[in-house]
């Protein structure tokens, strides 16, 4: 089998990757990645000597390219995980975020179904997308594959109108797609755009954690490796058409999560408890920032049986022992334009 994966340099991606080639040695992984900021080939040092990986430079907006590129590699399946991702980074330009995450979708849903024609055995295009296209949620209920869309952010929306369009593909079309829905992901490889490695960094550097508001938001939290595998069963099990929610059964509020990871690099860095709490600094609330997000898998676990391996305590126990233990890493994904990007989404709130 020959599975493409795009944005497979970025941080789910590259979990993604590797989960599939440590586990199906008889597979061909052909990595598509634009390596924009979030995307780094460091991630996969480990896995990318393997003889069934290939990684391919391009942009999933092009849709020429994608073409040629179909055409030369006969792909069994598609994992499509390229996406602009960061909710405040479509705040700041809408624009890239509709260009990449709904035309560049369309443009592999047309590659697909071009090259593919109507020989659909054994074919499958699964789109990953989030929990975010649900909108918000008051302090009871959870979303099921079942609840209408309600996007309320320019990242969430353009990520709800992909879904719809692998749906239209589907129904119009008869491709072969699943779509997932997750919950916030965390772990190794993060880009410290997102909360826990902007914090594990910020608190190393003894900076400040901007909270936005009161840090009230509630989020529920799943470890990437879980995340990984829960992509596998899917891709292998799923029922054509279908939706499956995954989710970590780990609801936080911010400020929670900020504690406990306070307490946990106080612990690691040999600092006094409390010592890092001391630098959390109330911002000025995200523009349409959505209160609570709660995902209900049990489809998933009741259907294909998956569930999560890890409680979050243990799971952001391990997180922040790998960024400790990748100060390089670190450090380099945090040089140059990085320093940019924060000083104007969070400093001056």
């Amino acid at each position: 089998m020959h599975i493409l994966i795009t944005g497979g340099a970025g941080f789910i991606g590259s979990h993604v990757v590797r989960h599939f080639l440590n586990r199906y040695a008889d597979y061909t992984i052909t990595n598509l990645d634009k390596l924009t900021y979030a995307g780094n080939l460091a991630n996969l040092s480990d896995v990318e000597h393997l003889p069934n990986y290939r990684f391919v430079k391009g942009d999933i907006t092009d849709a020429d390219f994608l073409m040629r590129l179909f055409a030369e590699h006969h792909f069994d399946g598609v994992i499509h995980l390229a996406a602009e991702s960061h909710v405040d980074r479509s705040i700041t330009n809408p624009t890239a975020f509709v260009v990449t995450n709904v035309l560049g979708t369309v443009n592999l849903l047309n590659a697909a179904r071009a090259i593919w024609g109507a020989n659909l055995e054994g074919k499958r295009f699964y789109h990953i997308s989030t929990d975010e296209v649900y909108g918000s949620l008051g302090s009871d209920g959870m979303f099921t594959e079942e609840t209408s869309y309600d996007p309320h952010s320019p990242y969430s929306a353009s990520k709800a109108s992909s879904d719809h369009f692998v749906r239209a593909w589907h129904d119009t079309f008869g491709l072969p797609v699943v779509i997932s829905n997750c919950s916030n992901n965390y772990g190794s490889f993060q880009f410290p755009e997102k909360l826990i490695p902007l914090f594990i960094n910020n608190i190393i550097q003894k900076k400040p954690l901007p909270v936005y508001g009161k840090g009230e938001n509630i989020r529920d939290w799943l470890w990437v490796v879980d995340h990984a595998h829960a992509i596998d069963v899917i891709y292998h099990q799923g029922k054509n058409g279908e939706t499956y929610n995954i989710g970590g059964h780990n609801e936080w509020s911010n400020i929670a999560l900020i504690r406990l990871l306070c307490r946990i690099m106080d612990t690691k860095l040999g600092r006094a408890v409390g010592e890092s709490e001391k630098l959390v600094s109330y911002v000025t609330d995200r523009a349409g920032h959505d209160l609570r997000y709660a995902i209900d898998s049990s489809k998933l676990q009741r259907e294909l049986g998956w569930i999560p391996s890890i409680t979050f305590a243990k799971g952001l126990e391990l997180t922040v022992e790998w960024y400790l233990g990748n100060s390089e890493w670190l450090s380099n994904v945090t040089s140059g334009s990085y320093q940019h990007y924060y000083e104007e989404m969070y400093c001056g709130r």
